[in-house]
């Protein structure tokens, strides 16, 4: 029986990455290796329920929405996550994958549409960084960087400068909420005339900070 520790389900509005607006049913899975200074989920660091994959498709059919969100925390970090996002794709749901990109992306269904968090300098974890998922992206998926600072702005421009070639997905900007203006960062890219797309967190915007939103 496949069994995944779980630190909550709800629905809500989807407020990052392409799926951007669409109701949603979220799935936290407990656990993560690292430790971004920003993080606004520290309390899916320890604890959490065990459950099973039955239950949790049994949950997601009931929630009523054809989106479905499995995130963490790094859900990579348990090895059955590979095996609920398969699972949530047989079901017929629109599945992505939240990750921070610290570990391999390879073998995540490819029916998956993965968001990959790299980490910036002020994030505190650049070392974690798995440079070669940017290898494995494709125009389903999403690269994301959160960036606190200008100094964290030049490093993600510089990384995709450096490029050889574009990416073939989406690269999303996002500001940390309440440390980095949103018109700031807005102003750089216009400034620069990047080709990312500027991301804001819809769900933060709504109601906060709160959990479970």
């Amino acid at each position: 029986m496949t069994r995944l520790k779980i630190t909550e389900t709800f629905v809500s509005i989807q407020g990052e990455a392409d799926a951007v607006g669409w109701p949603t049913f979220f799935i936290r899975l407990t656990g993560c290796p690292l430790r971004c200074v920003y993080c606004d989920t520290q309390y899916s660091f320890y604890g959490g329920e065990w459950t099973t994959l039955e239950e949790l498709l049994r949950v997601a059919r009931g929630s009523g929405v054809r989106h479905v969100c499995v995130t963490g925390g790094e859900p990579l970090a348990q090895k059955s996550c590979l095996d609920l996002l398969t699972a949530l794709c047989d079901a017929g749901f629109q599945v992505s994958l939240e990750t921070s990109g610290a570990l391999d992306v390879g073998p995540v269904d490819s029916r998956v549409s993965r968001v990959v968090d790299l980490k910036t300098p002020d994030s505190g974890e650049l070392k974690r960084n798995r440079l070669e998922n940017l290898e494995v992206l494709h125009e389903r998926d999403q690269l994301k960087l959160v960036l606190g600072s200008r100094m964290d702005y030049e490093w993600a421009r510089d990384l995709l400068r450096s490029r050889p070639q574009p990416l073939p997905c989406q690269v999303l900007f996002s500001p940390v909420w309440g440390q980095l203006e949103p018109r700031d960062l807005a102003e750089w890219i216009l400034a620069d005339r990047l080709d990312v797309r500027l991301q804001l967190q819809l769900h933060k915007v709504l109601w906060g900070n709160q959990p479970g939103k």
